[in-house]
């Protein structure tokens, strides 16, 4: 088979063709590695992945030790490493409904996640739209980057688990609590990029109220409508989507009630991120 790409979007996303994730080799695993770098999230189609195998893709990514989420029993998972994201005609939310990086509470955010699609939603919809946060740094004004890149802010999973999704974290567990910097470098790339999302930042550290409102919000409204920094991803059954977690956010959008829509995301653990 012969790796084809066709990009969505000048910025970001390809989808490939000509790959079977089941027979992975060097030179596929050096190619999954090299254009995720570059298009920060790869759509394959067509792919017949069990557990087992969706495994072995994501653990080619980061540090190679798969993301244990707090919520995986709270939201009907059977396996610690498989989060389960299921939304039907009872749902009151859907997981990813709003802008947001997976998990950037962690010290150790996720590096890449991978999310199968085992039902996509009958009559269409429920696609994802993804954010290039390199992209979106780059077209801040330079009084804008020189202020940010001095901030950190409070990234807490409390805020989204507890009091969106009314969801308390197994015994024994806690939501993670993190201050990261607003401004980092990629680990891997070390281009500058955005480091903040709605869905997890609580506070900039070191401004008053006000000042903390209004500059959440200008990154906020920032990052949501540079559309030059987009693009959406059209889902299918046995649609496998890779993306950069550090590199990007994305939206899932909800306009699909009342069907159901059922895929299985795996996370790999990233290193520690650290400021310029």
């Amino acid at each position: 088979m012969t790796w084809t790409e066709q990009k969505l979007g000048p910025v970001i996303g390809s989808e490939v063709t000509g790959v079977n994730l089941n027979n992975l080799n060097a030179t596929l695993i050096d190619q999954l590695r090299e254009r995720l770098a570059e298009r920060m999230v790869l759509v394959i189609r067509d792919q017949q992945l069990d557990r087992d195998a969706h495994k072995a893709v994501a653990r080619l990514f980061g540090t190679g030790k798969l993301h244990r989420h707090a919520l995986n029993k709270a939201r009907g998972g059977n396996d610690e490493e498989v989060y389960p994201v299921r939304t039907t005609g009872e749902s009151k939310m859907t997981a990813g409904e709003g802008w947001h990086t997976d998990v950037s509470c962690d010290a150790d955010p996720i590096a890449a996640s991978l999310l199968y699609m085992h039902q996509a939603p009958a009559g269409g919809g429920g696609d994802t739209v993804y954010s290039s946060m390199v992209e979106c740094y780059e077209r801040l004004s330079k009084p804008i980057k020189a202020l940010a890149e001095g901030l950190t802010a409070v990234h807490d999973g409390a805020f989204p688990y507890r009091q969106i999704y009314g969801i308390e974290p197994e015994p024994g567990q806690h939501f993670n609590r993190t201050i990261h910097p607003v401004v980092i470098r990629h680990p891997l790339t070390g281009k500058k990029l955005l480091w903040v999302n709605r869905g997890f930042t609580t506070r900039i550290n070191g401004l008053s109220h006000v000042e903390n409102r209004h500059m959440m919000e200008l990154l906020f409204q920032h990052i949501e409508s540079t559309l030059t920094a987009q693009c959406r991803v059209r889902w299918e059954e046995r649609t496998l989507v890779i993306w950069d977690n550090v590199a990007t956010q994305h939206h899932a959008v909800w306009d699909y009630f009342p069907n159901s829509r059922y895929a299985e995301r795996i996370s790999v653990v990233g290193p520690v991120l650290a400021q310029d």
